[in-house]
């Protein structure tokens, strides 16, 4: 089975797994104590209102009507309308996309360019002081909250040595005039960087931790195979020996927890987005739960649940690129 074959048939598998995220989502959305129609009416509106949003919304029909509609609608791309935002909750989701899938790419970024060659260095010198420094600092990235980090980044970095931005986040290439301050283009790149550090390195810091440990151990066990001894034994230098011999096979285990950790981040997201008052996917899904809007709240867990299923066959592909002995279900 050739590679666009295989991607084809993972993307297959992965519908029943959208409809079954659409249906708990839709029922448990719908389960929720309290009326959205109140919330958006206030406390005593008029009866005529009410059905008519009611009646504008679908609100009226019965569950398993709205269910079934809702389920053709997303077939069709329609992932229903905002009563909170009265947009449609396509359109509010690409606006607020985005700006949460820059900031954990930023964040997996910094994981792996940390991550990397600190497990590297750490299986290469193992038992000696830089090891030790390296597991201590994984074991502290690992223990600690994500938003504790973040609440400690703006005590020291915002309000005690003034250096960054506490709060906001937009892309670099947002329009000089939207943003305060900013006359060039060059303008809103350096004030985009400069509130993306703090909320990066706060949602980074558990990946980096993960895949330190992950790496360091993959690299140990890489170290020790046979090949590799051969490699030391016809003179191949070791920087060769771990970049060129050791360093792809030990790779697969990094890829897993890199994949499966798409969904870690996109959750810490929600909390660092609401620590640092960024406008992104993690901030409209608490909005729309207090609001109980239920089109939104609907259509962005199917649009997480989405980039995940993206991020796993990303993941199963990757495999068989990094280690020839995987392959394609070939039997």
């Amino acid at each position: 089975m050739g590679l666009l074959r295989y991607t084809a048939w993972r993307c297959l598998q992965a519908i029943p797994v959208l409809i079954g995220i659409v249906t708990i989502t839709f029922f448990l959305t719908n389960a929720i104590p309290g009326d959205p129609v109140s919330i958006m009416l206030g406390p005593t509106p008029s009866a005529e209102m009410v059905e008519q949003v009611q009646a504008r919304y679908g609100l009226n029909q019965p569950l398993h009507e709205r269910y079934f509609s809702y389920l053709a609608g997303v077939a069709q791309g329609d992932l229903g309308h905002s009563i909170y935002y009265d947009v449609p909750v396509l359109t509010k989701i690409i606006e607020r996309l985005p700006v949460t899938a820059y900031l954990v790419f930023s964040a997996f970024g910094f994981a792996l360019l940390t991550a990397i060659p600190l497990g590297v260095i750490s299986a290469k010198r193992r038992n000696e002081p830089v090891d030790h420094v390296s597991r201590i600092v994984a074991l502290i990235g690992v223990s600690t909250p994500s938003f504790w980090i973040g609440l400690l980044l703006i005590i020291l970095f915002s309000f005690q040595l003034g250096l960054l931005p506490a709060t906001g986040l937009f892309l670099p290439w947002a329009d000089p005039a939207n943003v305060r301050g900013a006359v060039t283009q060059l303008d809103v790149v350096v004030e985009s960087l400069k509130r993306l550090v703090m909320p990066m390195v706060a949602l980074g810091t558990l990946q980096m931790a993960s895949i330190t440990r992950i790496e360091r151990s993959s690299m140990v066990d890489s170290l020790q195979n046979e090949y590799v001894k051969l490699a030391r034994a016809y003179g191949v230098d070791e920087r060769g020996v771990v970049w060129k011999h050791a360093f792809k096979p030990a790779q697969l285990p990094v890829i897993t927890i890199v994949g499966l950790g798409l969904s870690t981040a996109l959750g810490g997201a929600v909390l660092i987005e609401t620590v640092f008052e960024i406008n992104g996917m993690g901030r409209l899904v608490i909005q729309a739960i207090n609001n109980q809007d239920y089109p939104l709240v609907m259509g962005t867990t199917f649009m997480l649940g989405a980039l995940y299923l993206v991020g796993v066959i990303i993941t199963d592909i990757s495999y068989a690129y990094i280690d020839p002995r995987v392959t394609y279900g070939e039997k």
